[in-house]
């Protein structure tokens, strides 16, 4: 008897600690998944995945992320958040898929740690349930509506933006915009509102600044709603989706004009090396009897220091 009470006592410790130990293990997880869900909601704005995607709002240049924990295995979500340029080399058959279904605009690689996309997809697994009343919010928003002129001026910088960012056109080209089209930073902008899925897709791209140089320069110079309305206008009209005819003769009467301007300078150059050379003098004939050419007894004109030396010492 007196050896099964400390056997029973031994027991009773036992379950007691592992109990404590279950229940110390399960509070932190359960905190600890509503800390990722958090540290992934910032991460998912900071890194402008809004620029490209909705959850619950319809596509945009990617797809709509509402549901995808639930249609995509996490281990290949996993991958593909960490590294989709990886799992495009590899041609992963979802991956290509994807690319070609949303205009071949390829997801650039973010640079994320594993529990950096952990966090990821554990926030779009919690924003699943609340995505429709966002939906619903933002749709009772209207979106202002864009004037192509005044975002033609703002993209020529005809017209300074509100808080002082630069126009469009110092980095970026597009046809309508004259001859010379814009700056090579970025990419020609012509046809951009098909690639990026239309005029929504084009919106949330600039307004995500997704880009490390865009954000670089339009984090703390934003463009106003109604400037980017008026952006997106002008890059989505008709006359911007091809360079107009009018451009292409502007730019070959530039061309023809050069020629003859560099024509016309060779010319000149080439009748002066007779005046100021040596050829001239080798093949002129005197015209007068005087023995120095420099008192006109050749031809009147500047000599080449050669001959006046020549001619000096023969007095």
């Amino acid at each position: 008897m007196t050896n099964q009470k400390p056997i029973a006592c031994g027991r009773r410790l036992a379950i007691t600690v592992a109990a404590i130990v279950g229940l110390w293990t399960a509070l932190p997880a359960g905190a600890n998944a509503a800390g990722d869900a958090n540290a992934g909601k910032q991460l998912f704005e900071q890194k402008g995945c809004p620029a490209c995607h909705t959850i619950g709002k319809g596509d945009l240049v990617g797809p709509d992320l509402k549901g995808v924990t639930s249609k995509e295995p996490k281990e290949w979500l996993q991958q593909w958040i960490a590294a989709p340029d990886q799992m495009v080399a590899k041609k992963d058959p979802t991956a290509i898929k994807l690319l070609h279904q949303y205009h071949d605009v390829q997801m650039p690689n973010l640079g994320l740690s594993s529990s950096d996309v952990d966090s990821i997809i554990a926030y779009l697994g919690s924003a699943e349930a609340g995505s429709g009343a966002e939906s619903s919010a933002a749709a009772a928003a209207p979106a202002p509506q864009g004037n192509p002129e005044a975002g033609k001026d703002l993209f020529t910088g005809v017209v300074r933006f509100q808080n002082g960012g630069p126009p469009c056109m110092a980095c970026h080209s597009i046809g309508g915009i004259g001859a010379l089209g814009g700056g090579q930073l970025g990419p020609d902008l012509t046809g951009v509102v098909g690639q990026l899925g239309g005029a929504s897709g084009v919106n949330a791209f600039i307004a995500g600044t997704p880009t490390p140089t865009m954000k670089a320069v339009w984090s703390q110079r934003p463009l106003t709603d109604q400037e980017r309305a008026n952006i997106v206008a002008f890059l989505g009209q008709a006359s911007v989706t091809q360079r107009p005819v009018q451009a292409i003769w502007q730019l070959a009467g530039l061309a023809v004009l050069g020629v003859v301007i560099g024509l016309a300078f060779a010319t000149w150059w080439w009748r002066q090396r007779n005046s100021f050379g040596v050829r001239r003098p080798m093949v002129a004939k005197p015209t007068t009897g005087h023995s120095d050419p420099r008192n006109g007894g050749w031809f009147t004109g500047p000599y080449h220091p050669g001959w006046k030396a020549r001619f000096g010492s023969q007095q």
